[in-house]
C-alpha cells in the first residue's frame, strides 16, 4: 500500500499578484508503506510547503495528493497521519498527559480511553514518570518527545514531521533519532521527515529526497541502506558513502 502519492503537483503563492512565487514546480514523490522518506534542500525551496501540502493545510495550485489512498483532505478528516513541527507546540495550562489526549478528545473519545492510550504513548516514548508534570518542567527534548506522543496518540499510519529536532542539542539530537526510529519500529508507521541536516538525513531515512532550489522540484531519490540504525552503523562506510552522494546532489 502507498502511504502518500503527490503527481504533477504545483503551489504558487500569491498567484496573480505581483508578489507573486512559484514555490514547487512539478512535484512526483511516492512513500510506500513503513517507509521513512526524509526530504532535505536548500532553505526555501518548499520542503516544508510539500510536507503541508500533503497535510492538507494548504491547497495545491496543480496536481494532486493522495494519503493511504484518499485525497489529502479526507485523509486529515479521519486523521490518517500525526504531525510534529520544530517547536513542539504544547498547551502550558495543559499537563503532559492532557497533552497526549488532546487529538484523542477531539475525536470524541472517552476520557478512560484517552487516559488509556496517552498513558501507553508516555511510556513508549519514556515519559512516563511526566505525565502530570506542565511543558514548563520539561525540557527542549522532553516536550518534542510529548509532541511525537501526541502526534502518535491516534496510532496514525504516517507520521509528518517538519524539522522537529532542530533546535536541539547535538547529544539530544541524537538520542531523539535513535528513539523515534524505535518508535516506528514498534508503530509500522510511514515517515515524512524534513530536515536541514545531511548526517540526520542518512542516518534515519530508507531514501533522501533532494529538492532544488526554488522553485523547489525532486532532483535525485537517494536510497540508504545501513547494515545497523546505530552507533555502530553511523561508524560503517556506507554512512560515510552516502553522506557524499547526498551532499553531491545538493551541489549539482
Amino acid at each position: 500500500m502507498t502511504a502518500v502519492s503527490v503527481e504533477g503537483l504545483t503551489k504558487i503563492f500569491n498567484q496573480g499578484r505581483s508578489d507573486e512565487v512559484l514555490a514547487l514546480s512539478d512535484v512526483d514523490l511516492t512513500v510506500g508503506d513503513g517507509e521513512f522518506v526524509s526530504l532535505i534542500g536548500p532553505s526555501g525551496c518548499g520542503k516544508s510547503t510539500l510536507l503541508r501540502l500533503i497535510a492538507d493545510l494548504i491547497e495545491p495550485t496543480t496536481g494532486s495528493v493522495t494519503v493511504a489512498g484518499k485525497p489529502a483532505a479526507q485523509a486529515r478528516r479521519d486523521q490518517e497521519y500525526g504531525i510534529a513541527f520544530q517547536q513542539a507546540g504544547l498547551f502550558e495550562w495543559r499537563t503532559v498527559c492532557r497533552n497526549v489526549e488532546l487529538p484523542l478528545e477531539l475525536r470524541g473519545v472517552s476520557k478512560a480511553e484517552r487516559r488509556s492510550k496517552a498513558e501507553q504513548m508516555l511510556e513508549l516514548v519514556g515519559l512516563a514518570d511526566f505525565a502530570g508534570h506542565y511543558p514548563g518542567q520539561l525540557s527542549g527534548g522532553m516536550q518534542q518527545r510529548v509532541a511525537i506522543a501526541r502526534a502518535l496518540a491516534v496510532q496514525p499510519p504516517l507520521l509528518l514531521m517538519d524539522e522537529p529536532f532542530g533546535a536541539l542539542d547535538e547529544m539530544t539530537r541524537e538520542r531523539l533519532q535513535s528513539e523515534l526510529l524505535g518508535i516506528c519500529a514498534t508503530t509500522g508507521s510511514s515517515v515524512v521527515f524534513v530536515t536541514h541536516s545531511i548526517s540526520e538525513a542518512v542516518f534515519l531515512s530508507d531514501r533522501v529526497v533532494v529538492m532544488s532550489a526554488r522553485p523547489g522540484r525532486i532532483t535525485a531519490s537517494i536510497e540508504v541502506k545501513l547494515p545497523s540504525r546505530d552507533e555502530v552503523g553511523r561508524q560503517a562506510p556506507v554512512y560515510f558513502e552516502k553522506i557524499t552522494e547526498v551532499r553531491q546532489a545538493l551541489r549539482s
